[in-house]
């Protein structure tokens, strides 16, 4: 069979997905709405980031000194403390879940102050862990400032007292705000359900109404009626793509550091990934309900758990890590959340570019595998 011959047919399947696709507004809405929606309701309504958190303060030492520590928290921007009288009432309030932590002051603050071996007591609510550490960094921070502004006024900030100032910085992210990292993350669960959701479903929509049965009479290719399938859903894809990092440049102020070249191929890569899945469900399920299931269980659902997108892989049991490493997601997010933050990592780049080829390949492989020229 000639190669102008599959060209002319290649084009025709195109052009008739193409009007399809422009006929089905739904999953037009899909393709391009979803990513904005989604990306605009993750990214101003998930955020790691604690401010204006909650502090009761008990200051049983009445001095001025005592008083400068709850002037250093409430210097914080992210601390709001506020003055109890007693302890009960801070524990309380504590119980009660009102406050996250709780600073005492003890009596005999001043005096063991000048003595040097002055202590602050913090106690954190730890119903929830995560918070709970980044609370007790702020208030580590804010009090950690107020005993250096109090070793300066004492003339012992120039070293003389062998104590040593640790310089503390965030590289890559310096106000760590956590939605710098999550929105890079969110690209790639958009793209991952645009990706396989809508393929599966239009697939197996085919295979419901018999279109694609019709389509195997004809002199047609099982690997022409894949390509067909993929080129429009791709270019769909790429628009939802060039959404979400406007979205991402314009909205949320995140920075690249990377190539937007490099980002665009390896997006590339990963959207032919999805696509990849979407087809190998709908070839085998040939369901719209049972291959929206798979596609939603078999994709999104490990791309939001298991990839890294919330919690870090390394700190996770080792099953758990080697389910990620599996997962063709868990590359793209090392790879998005790189490029975005620290740069053309070149190694990173290489390897993990390498992996998601190797991902599209066996899927797109397995794809026109399972899609025979066969009526059943």
């Amino acid at each position: 069979m000639s190669a102008a011959g599959f060209a002319r047919r290649l084009a025709s399947l195109v052009r008739k997905e193409t009007r399809q696709l422009l006929r089905d507004r739904a999953n037009l809405m899909i393709g391009i709405g979803l990513p904005i929606v989604l990306i605009l309701i993750f990214g101003y309504g998930l955020s790691l980031d604690v401010r204006n958190a909650p502090v009761v303060v008990v200051l049983d030492d009445t001095s001025p000194t005592a008083h400068d520590v709850l002037a250093g928290l409430a210097l914080s921007p992210y601390l709001s403390p506020q003055v109890v009288p007693t302890l009960r009432e801070a524990r309380r309030r504590m119980a009660d879940r009102e406050v996250d932590a709780l600073v005492h002051v003890p009596a005999d603050f001043s005096r063991r102050l000048a003595a040097g071996e002055a202590q602050v007591q913090v106690l954190l609510q730890g119903a929830d862990a995560s918070r709970a550490t980044i609370v007790r960094g702020y208030v580590a921070g804010a009090l950690g400032q107020w005993a250096r502004r109090q070793a300066d006024r004492a003339g012992a900030a120039d070293g003389a007292s062998g104590t040593v100032e640790v310089v503390e910085r965030i590289w890559f992210n310096a106000a760590n705000t956590s939605t710098w990292y999550l929105v890079p993350g969110l690209i790639v669960l958009i793209m991952t359900l645009v990706g396989a959701f809508l393929t599966a479903l239009v697939m197996a929509r085919e295979w419901e109404r018999g279109t694609l049965e019709a389509l195997f009479v004809t002199p047609v290719r099982p690997t022409e009626i894949l390509l067909a399938k993929i080129v429009p859903y791709f270019v769909v894809g790429l628009i939802g793509l060039a959404l979400c990092l406007v979205a991402a440049r314009v909205l949320f102020d995140v920075p690249l550091h990377g190539s937007l070249l490099v980002l665009l191929l390896a997006s590339m890569l990963y959207l032919l990934v999805a696509l990849g899945i979407g087809l190998v469900i709908s070839s085998v399920t040939r369901n719209q309900f049972l291959a929206s299931q798979v596609a939603l269980i078999a994709s999104f659902l490990p791309a939001l758990m298991l990839s890294g997108f919330l919690f870090d892989l390394r700190n996770v049991p080792f099953l758990v890590r080697a389910v990620g490493a599996v997962l063709p997601a868990t590359y793209f997010m090392e790879l998005i959340k790189s490029l975005f933050l620290t740069g053309n990592h070149w190694p990173l780049i290489a390897r993990n570019c390498a992996i998601l080829a190797g991902y599209a390949i066996v899927l797109l492989g397995l794809a026109r595998f399972v899609t025979r020229k066969r009526l059943d």
